[in-house]
C-alpha cells in the first residue's frame, strides 16, 4: 500500500442496471463502446456505492477499490477536512427509451430514521438526447390532499398529480430529495446525485416490469406518499452562461449545496482547477478528451468519465481528436469560485 496518495485522473470501472425502461440509447445516441447485449438502463459512471462498487483501472491504484482509496485518503481523494462513509457524489448515464416509475427518494432526515441510511437522495438530470415530444412529470399539482394523490397514482392517472413539463437536448432539471417525479420516453440523460439507491415507487410493476400482487401496490404507494417531504415544483433549465471564448464555453446547469453540474464545450487546450477545493467527475459526450496534471494523464473514450481527486490541483483538458467536444463537469460546491486560468 502506497503511504501517501500520488493524486492523478482515476478511470473506474462502471455497473450496469438493466431496468425495464432502458434500451440501447447509451449506446446509439451517445456511443459508449464495449457494453454488453441487452437492454441497458444505467451505467453506474462514478460509484461508491455498496451496490456497485467502482474499481480504479488505471495507474498507481489499479486493481483498488474506489471506496477503499475514499477511505484512506479522504483529505487528498475528497476534499480537504472530509470524512464520511462514501464519495458524496454519484454519477450515472441514464436511458429513458421508455417511462421510468413514478417515484421519490427519501431525504438526509427520511434516509436516516427510516431507513437507517446516512444520506437521502438530491439529483439533478441534464439532458443529453430528446425525442421532440419529451417531457417530464416533476412536483406535485397544487392543492392536492393525500387522498386524492393515492387515487390519481392507484388509477395511473400521472397528469392528475404531477405538473408535465416539456424538455430538450442541454436542459438540467435539479430534483431535491422528497419530489416525486418521473421522465421518459425518449430521453437520454446523464445525472449526478448524492450516493444513495434508495427509492420509493408507486407503480403497478417492478423495475423489470413484472406486475405487482394489489397488496404490495399499496403497501408502495403509501411508503411513497410517506417519503413525500418536498413541496418544490423543479422545472427544466437551460442554465446560466459562465463564460464563452474560444477555449471553453461554460453553461451551469444547476448549483445547490449538494453539487454543482456544468455542460463545457471544449475548444482548444485548457488550464483549470477543478472542484472548488474538492474532486471533481468529468464525462465525456461526443468525443476523446487529453486530462493531465502532475501526478499523471488519462485519455478518456467518447462517453466515458473519470474522478479527479482533490489534490490533484491545476489540470490540463484537451480535446484529444483535435476537434471541439462537450463534457459534463460535476462537483460539490465550496466556499469559494474555481480558479480557472481567467475563466
Amino acid at each position: 500500500m502506497l503511504d501517501t496518495f500520488s493524486p492523478y485522473p482515476l478511470r473506474l470501472s462502471y455497473g450496469i442496471r438493466r431496468y425495464a425502461f432502458g434500451a440501447r440509447l447509451i449506446e446509439t445516441r451517445l456511443g459508449k463502446e464495449d457494453l454488453p447485449d441487452g437492454v441497458i438502463a444505467e451505467t453506474w459512471e462514478i460509484s461508491d456505492h455498496a451496490s456497485e462498487p467502482a474499481t480504479v483501472l488505471n495507474g498507481a491504484y489499479a486493481g483498488r477499490p474506489l471506496g477503499e482509496l475514499v477511505q484512506t485518503y479522504p483529505d487528498g481523494l475528497v476534499r480537504p477536512g472530509w470524512r464520511g462513509p462514501h464519495l458524496p457524489l454519484l454519477v450515472k448515464l441514464l436511458d429513458a427509451s421508455h417511462l421510468l416509475p413514478v417515484h421519490v427518494h427519501p431525504d438526509d432526515a427520511v434516509a436516516a430514521s427510516r431507513y437507517g441510511e446516512p444520506n437521502g437522495k438530491d439529483e439533478a438530470w441534464h439532458v443529453l438526447w430528446a425525442e421532440p415530444d419529451a417531457t417530464v412529470l416533476v412536483g406535485l399539482r397544487p392543492g392536492l390532499e393525500r387522498a386524492s394523490l393515492r387515487a390519481a397514482l392507484l388509477a395511473q392517472d400521472y397528469d392528475a398529480a404531477l405538473l408535465r413539463y416539456p424538455v430538450r437536448a442541454g436542459d438540467t432539471v435539479d430534483v431535491p430529495a422528497g419530489v416525486l417525479h418521473t421522465f421518459g420516453p425518449g430521453t437520454l440523460i446523464v445525472e449526478v446525485q448524492q450516493t444513495s439507491d434508495l427509492t420509493e415507487s408507486a407503480m403497478p410493476t417492478d423495475v423489470y416490469g413484472r406486475p405487482l400482487a394489489h397488496d404490495r401496490w399499496a403497501a408502495n404507494l403509501d411508503a411513497t406518499l410517506d417519503v413525500l417531504t418536498s413541496d418544490a415544483r423543479p422545472r427544466p433549465d437551460a442554465g446560466v452562461l459562465l463564460y464563452d471564448d474560444e477555449r471553453v464555453r461554460r453553461v451551469q446547469g444547476c448549483r445547490n449545496a449538494r453539487f454543482v453540474l456544468e455542460r463545457w464545450t471544449l475548444r482548444a487546450p485548457l488550464r483549470v482547477r477543478l472542484g472548488e477545493g474538492g474532486f471533481a467527475t468529468l464525462t465525456t459526450l461526443d468525443g476523446s478528451l487529453a486530462v493531465a496534471c502532475d501526478g499523471g494523464h488519462e485519455v478518456l473514450p467518447r462517453a466515458s468519465s473519470c474522478l479527479l481527486p482533490a489534490a490533484a490541483g491545476e489540470v490540463t483538458l484537451e480535446p484529444a481528436s483535435g476537434d471541439a467536444l462537450d463534457l459534463v463537469v460535476c462537483f460539490e460546491p465550496g466556499d469559494a469560485p474555481p480558479r480557472q486560468d481567467g475563466v
